[in-house]
């Protein structure tokens, strides 16, 4: 407590360019574990806290500079972070310090322009001061309910008022960064909850005023100005009023709640009407649209769907709306979705928010049923064209990212279509026609050297074409729909995407999506590649998808000398997708691989072969550097290693040893996923390795066996995993054990003296007294191990290594200095 003093002391005396440092040491301080204390303890510290917060509040001056404010703040949130209310109602003078910190809220708030960073602060301080009313046991009252009403009502005021100024003085406007916006809602949500009735009252109105103001000025034809205020405060307004709809507790229900909830929703709702009339004038305000549709992502979260109990809602709002159960609802959410598309298709933020609203729909069990009934649904699975839809038509300066809306767009649209699709592959084939067209056009001008697109016009329906069919199939979960799609693609419409190919190998704008494409044709999610027994399709797919990645491979080696700028976005990008297409592909267990070999196809060896030669072309550092990449090449490498090991074992030695040196690095990669697929990764090599010399062993034949004479010729290479792999156990965390122990009894058993000579090494750097007890922890690890890898002894090991990690950090503590790591050689295996 004196510590803290000196502290506080500090603060008020030092000149306040140098007073921060002493607020963020006071930040520290009030970060202490709480354990640390007994609870009288941690009540008298956090009292000195409080007081000496006290003392800050009463001398504001220094607070005037940007640092200090800013500590400040961080101090007030981390003395609700590390402390209850409960706690805070003990403390001395605490009527006075929550008047304080509120007048130092409200004042904060209303000078938004100041420190805007540091509201974030302040807001998460209340927050959870009214989070934890409900769990307050103390006699004592908490007076929250006095001024969270308070700063709820400065927020919005200020908010309001912000609007103005900021056409005024021609300011950048707060609402257009909106993650910050959303942040500030999400804390709001939870203040303006207190005293919810007198929130609602405030806010309706707000609403009524500024509503009122805005249809009279579109009514009298009015611009500029005015409009833009009324616009930007309803904007405003709006999205308070979806936070805290949203930020109702979803297990709760009282009819009063419902009716307060009931007033605002309407509100908006006629505003949106209001809105609506405009786009067919030529107006329409996009903050105001966004704001709108921020209220529907949070309506939706309450008031569709199966988690709430919602008949009061819908009773108030068929009395004043003739909304009178959630169909109707439905429908005129549907409505808004496709007015949005009709008329905001060149606002690239309105379309995603409008998709990324279907799509959220279209995912709920209940509201998905009830949608594919209405008729404007119907309507929009039968007519999704560019004529019907302007935005998905293709336009000169079409952008990436409106492109990849419209993956968005069919996924949610073929969501709704498989819900009572069946097997009716009339419908399926009507629902597909427009795709159908777009891929004879492509086709006809890539097949047949046809002049239906400039250059520039086909890629862009490319592009398109490939995002389109992406939503599709992932929108599709039986099997039944792929077996359809399947049928519907192969072989003719499979051509296009192959020449297509073949022609912009080199395009990243090509490439991607197509390969994205591949990635989630291959994807046996939900089983729904199981074909009939005497179906080919699953090798015919296969074939398909090997082509396409010899084609790009190949293409890829050739790139070699692309600028460390570029490298990853011209080729690394390319190359991890593939990576995950070939992973997908061996591991859908829809394909018996061992057809290729028999009747001399060459498609598995194909892609084998290339995925080989572009590792290769890959210098060592950048396959652990990029983390995308990693993670595709060691996930794909893991598979290979369990399903094809066969192919690995007549790899050249030097390409083994630079497989295996990658994996040495990844075991150690800090990415735990990445780390557990090395380790899997390496068990499948040894586990192979040990048949092998099982079979030497016996006299039977092992042939020119590629692991066994890389054993002879480099050892040090498996020495330096097991190196790595015992480090990584007993000095590190090592948050995948279970993962780390497979390979560990491998590289243990064949490399035994080397082993031993870490193990030596290790109680060697202990003190003497220490040294038997050391000795003992490995060889209680080894204790009833056997000379195999046979299911038995290997969780024999696991279980030994469990208990060999527990006694040894036991023992190693304050033993071994802190960066220690045990090993005989060190050879640098990616050179």
């Amino acid at each position: 407590s004196s510590t803290v003093s000196i502290f506080f002391d500090l603060y008020l005396a030092l000149p306040p360019s140098f007073a921060s440092t002493a607020l963020s040491c006071l930040v520290y301080l009030a970060s202490t574990r709480r354990s640390i204390f007994t609870a009288p303890e941690r009540q008298t510290y956090l009292n000195t806290l409080m007081q000496g917060v006290k003392r800050v509040l009463s001398h504001p001056e220094a607070l005037v500079k940007t640092e200090n404010y800013h500590e400040f703040c961080r101090l007030l949130a981390r003395l609700k972070a590390n402390y209850q209310l409960g706690e805070w109602i003990q403390v001395d003078s605490y009527s006075i310090i929550i008047e304080m910190i509120a007048k130092f809220t409200v004042s904060s708030l209303q000078s938004w322009q100041f420190s805007a960073n540091s509201i974030h602060y302040l807001l998460n301080l209340w927050q959870r001061l009214v989070a934890s009313i409900c769990y307050v046991t103390s006699s004592e009252p908490h007076l929250l309910e006095n001024y969270a009403p308070e700063i709820t009502k400065t927020f919005l005021h200020s908010r309001l008022e912000s609007v103005a100024v900021v056409i005024r003085d021609n300011l950048d406007d707060p609402m257009e960064d909106l993650p910050l916006v959303q942040q500030q809602l999400d804390q709001m949500c939870t203040i303006g909850r207190c005293e919810y009735s007198g929130t609602c009252h405030l806010v309706a109105s707000y609403f009524d005023t500024a509503a009122g103001a805005y249809q009279q000025c579109l009514a009298q034809g009015s611009s500029g100005t005015d409009v833009r205020l009324y616009e930007g405060q309803l904007a405003w307004l709006v999205y308070f009023i979806g936070a805290v709809i949203g930020g109702r507790v979803s297990y709760s229900y009282a009819d009063d709640e419902d009716e307060l909830d009931s007033e605002l929703i309407i509100r908006v709702l006629q505003l949106m009407n209001l809105t609506d009339a405009q786009l067919s004038r030529g107006g329409g305000c996009e903050k105001l649209e966004l704001a709108i549709l921020s209220f529907f992502e949070q309506f939706r979260k309450i008031y569709i769907g199966d988690q709430f109990l919602k008949a009061k809602v819908y009773s108030v709002l068929g009395e004043r709306l003739g909304i009178n159960d959630e169909s109707t609802l439905l429908t005129l959410c549907v409505r808004k979705i496709i007015t949005n598309m009709k008329y905001w298709g060149n606002s690239e933020p309105i379309v995603l928010k409008t998709l990324r609203f279907l799509n959220d729909l279209s995912i709920g069990y209940s509201s998905g049923r009830k949608l594919v009934k209405l008729d404007c649904v119907q309507m929009l699975l039968q007519n999704h064209t560019p004529e019907h839809l302007p935005f998905l038509a293709i336009r000169d300066g079409t952008r990436g990212l409106e492109l990849r809306s419209r993956t968005t767009f069919y996924t949610a649209l073929s969501r709704l279509l498989m819900i009572d699709l069946g097997e009716d592959e009339e419908k399926f084939a009507s629902f597909l026609m427009p795709l159908a067209a777009n891929f004879q056009k492509i086709g006809s001008q890539l097949l047949n050297g046809g002049a239906v697109y400039s250059e520039t016009e086909l890629k862009l329906c490319f592009i398109a074409l490939c995002r389109d069919l992406r939503g599709v199939v992932s929108a599709i979960v039986t099997r039944t729909s792929y077996t359809m799609f399947f049928d519907w693609i192969y072989p003719s419409y499979f051509a296009v995407l192959q020449r297509a190919l073949q022609l912009w190998c080199l395009d990243p704008a090509i490439t991607t999506p197509l390969l994205r494409l591949a990635s989630e044709l291959v994807n046996n999610k939900q089983q729904r590649l199981q074909f009939d027994v005497s179906s080919p399709n699953g090798i015919l797919l296969f074939r398909e998808v090997s082509k396409m990645l010899v084609s790009f491979g190949s293409a890829m080696i050739t790139l070699t000398d692309l600028p460390q700028s570029q490298v990853f976005a011209v080729k690394y990008k390319g190359v991890a997708i593939a990576f995950l297409v070939l992973k997908l592909a061996l591991s859908g267990n829809y394909v018996n691989f061992g057809v290729f070999a028999l009747y001399n196809d060459s498609a598995l060896s194909d892609c084998l072969d290339v995925f080989i030669k572009v590792v290769l072309s890959i210098p060592a550092s950048d396959l652990v550097q990029y983390p995308k990449l990693s993670t595709a090449y060691f996930g794909l490498l893991e598979t290979v290693a369990q399903d094809h090991i066969n192919f690995v074992s007549g790899l050249d030695l030097q390409v083994l040893a630079y497989i295996l040196s990658s994996v040495n690095e990844g075991i150690a990669f800090s990415d735990v996923s990445v780390s557990t697929s090395c380790c899997s990764t390496l068990d499948g090599f040894l586990t192979h390795l040990f048949k092998k010399l099982s079979k030497t062993k016996k006299n039977e034949t092992a042939g020119d066996y590629p692991f066994l004479r890389l054993l002879d010729l480099q050892p040090e290479i498996f020495q330096q995993m097991l190196s790595t792999v015992l480090n990584i156990v007993i000095f590190e965390e090592c948050r995948n054990q279970w993962s780390m122990s497979r390979p560990l009894l491998g590289l243990v058993l064949l490399n035994e003296k080397y082993f031993e000579d870490m193990r030596d090494s290790l109680i060697n750097m202990q003190s003497t007294g220490k040294r038997v007890v050391m000795r003992q922890c490995f060889d209680n690890l080894m204790e009833g191990i056997e000379r195999n890898l046979l299911p038995q002894n290997r969780d024999k090991f696991t279980q030994n290594l469990s208990g060999f990690r527990k006694e040894i950090n036991s023992s190693l503590k304050d033993m071994v200095p802190a960066g220690a790591s045990v090993g005989v050689a060190s050879a640098d295996m990616m050179s």
